[in-house]
């Protein structure tokens, strides 16, 4: 499943992931974004003061209307959804405090289910616990702390991560890299954290974490 909002979203993936029968659903102003790709959401969520012509898209398809104002329209589509894995378009980038709600919004939800964050240029899948995946040398891997968090051990990585603790305003693990073949990364606890990718690996890591 993807959740498409209203920030960056690029069609073309958009038609790639309707061909590969990933379901779309349109966050409030993102089933726009989903029209404009010529396709249609199988649903629409949200409180729906983005979305254009109601009526029209009631009758193409499900509009669930959720008027409360504590959460997001990203968040209304996650607490009203259920996949193994959830794809997140158009919630990043061109408005700064809506990205910054949708890492709140993954934050949340991470313990729960496997979310992946999707823009122009990365993929930012949400870990609970250790991973372990291929990476090319020199290929840049990121870590993200969305809470202090401590790390066990790493491998694979340039720059190993043996024993360092990585929170939010303090030491952050950008721009790390692969040397080449598997890397692990083994935390402390299961505190959630970001594992970020070029775009080109978002394909691998929704086969990696897509239940067999």
């Amino acid at each position: 499943m993807a959740i498409v909002g209203g920030g960056f979203v690029d069609q073309g993936l958009l038609v790639e992931l309707s061909e590969r029968g990933v379901v779309l659903i349109g966050a409030d102003g993102g089933g726009d974004a989903i029209g404009a790709a010529g396709l249609v959401p199988a649903a629409i969520i949200g409180d729906l003061d983005s979305l254009s012509d109601r009526a029209g898209w009631e009758q193409r398809t499900r509009v669930i209307h959720i008027p409360e104002q504590i959460t997001t329209d990203f968040q209304k589509a996650l607490y009203s959804t259920q996949a193994p894995v959830t794809l997140a378009l158009g919630m990043t980038g061109k408005r700064l405090d809506h990205t910054l709600a949708a890492l709140s919004a993954v934050l949340q939800y991470a313990p729960t289910r496997k979310l992946m964050l999707v823009d122009e240029v990365d993929v930012a899948l949400a870990v609970v616990g250790p991973i372990a995946f291929h990476a090319g040398a020199r290929e840049r891997v990121s870590i993200h702390p969305l809470l202090p968090i401590s790390f066990e051990r790493s491998s694979g990585l340039l720059y190993p991560m043996d024993g360092l603790l990585l929170e939010p305003g303090g030491l952050i693990g950008t721009s790390n890299e692969g040397t080449g073949g598997l890397v692990e990364i083994v935390p402390e606890d299961d505190t959630p954290w970001l594992l970020i990718l070029g775009k080109e690996r978002l394909w691998d890591l929704v086969e990696q974490n897509t239940p067999t």
